[in-house]
Formats: structure tokens, sequence, C-alpha cells
């Protein structure tokens, strides 16, 4: 669906590029909503950048007295995590994942059923992480559909603290992608 560009955009800015749930509402937003629609999704986006991966900082010190300790905990959190996933599922089933891309700005997807018409207005929901009981919910206006089923629409602007931490989840994806596409090459 994607172009295998090094660089993940949409509207010009970084975007995330990912399998994931995701359903159009097509209920448009409630304008007396939007300040707790806000901190909801304020709430769903710091709780999937702490389920990220971030990758070490820097190397634990294996000799520190407590770093075996703190590995013991970091395992036990997440298999609680696995497990807590794994009720939510059975318990609240979630729609088809599906390519999407996006930011702060819109989102590009392929819709598993009916597309929504252009100009139609509502909420993208998605479903950033099994852990994660609530979505992520954008009032957006959809912008195009391809023939083949693609889905670009643009989310009303959203706030700054919003805009900031999927500009940080974008640019740190990214540049995991590059550190991956240049790690260390190995002489056989």
């Amino acid at each position: 669906m994607f172009d295998t560009a090094d660089t993940i955009v949409l509207y010009e800015e970084l975007a995330v590029e990912d399998v994931l749930p995701l359903r159009w509402d097509g209920h448009a937003p409630h304008p007396a909503a939007a300040a707790a629609l806000a901190e909801r999704n304020l709430q769903v986006l710091q709780a999937w950048d702490a389920l990220e991966d971030h990758g070490l900082v820097e190397k634990p010190d294996e000799t520190a007295p407590l770093a075996a300790d703190i590995q013991r905990l970091d395992r036990k959190m997440t298999l609680l995590l696995g497990l807590v996933g794994q009720l939510l599922a059975v318990n609240r089933p979630r729609p088809q994942p599906v390519p999407l891309r996006f930011n702060a700005r819109g989102a590009l997807w392929r819709a598993a059923e009916m597309p929504p018409a252009v100009g139609a207005r509502g909420h993208l929901e998605i479903y950033l992480h099994e852990c994660v009981a609530q979505p992520l919910r954008l009032p957006a206006e959809v912008t195009s559909v391809s023939s083949a089923g693609e889905v670009k629409a643009r989310f009303a602007p959203l706030d700054d603290a919003l805009s900031g931490i999927l500009a940080k989840i974008a640019f740190r994806r990214h540049r995991r992608q590059i550190a991956g596409r240049h790690g260390p090459k190995r002489h056989d």
C-alpha cells in the first residue's frame, strides 16, 4: 500500500506507519466534548508512549546491587501487560488491523470495509496497543478515497501536547528505522 521510501511522511510531516486496528466512526464530533476528548486522547498517547520500546539509553551496570531485581521486575511487568492485553482482546473485540500511516495532521489507511465518502466528518479510532483499552479518537474529515479503498483524512487541529507526543513517537520510530538499516555490518 505504501511506498518504500526511507522517510515516512504524511501531510509534509514525519508519520507513524504500522498495522493497527482502526475504525471510522461517522458521527460528527460534538464541539462541547472537545476538551474531554483531548484529555482522554492525551492519556491514551501517554500510555502508548510508555509502552513503546525506547531501547536502553545506556547499558545498565550489571554489578549494581539492584540491576538483577530491576530486570526481574521488568520481565514480570512485561508478562503482566501481555496477560492484560489478552484479557482485553477477549472482552473487547477490536476491528481488523489494517496498514496505517498517521501523524498529528491526518491519516492514510486502507479501508477494511466500505470506505467513507470524501467530505465525510467523524472520528478515526486507532487502537494503538493491545494493553491500552481505549482507542485514540481523533476528529477528522475524509479528503480522498482511491479506487483501491485507500482513505486519506485530515484531523481537526490537535492541541500542542497531543501534537508533541505524536511528533516525538514518529521521530523515534524514524530514528530506529534508520539505525536498524545502518546498524553494524557483519564480516564473515
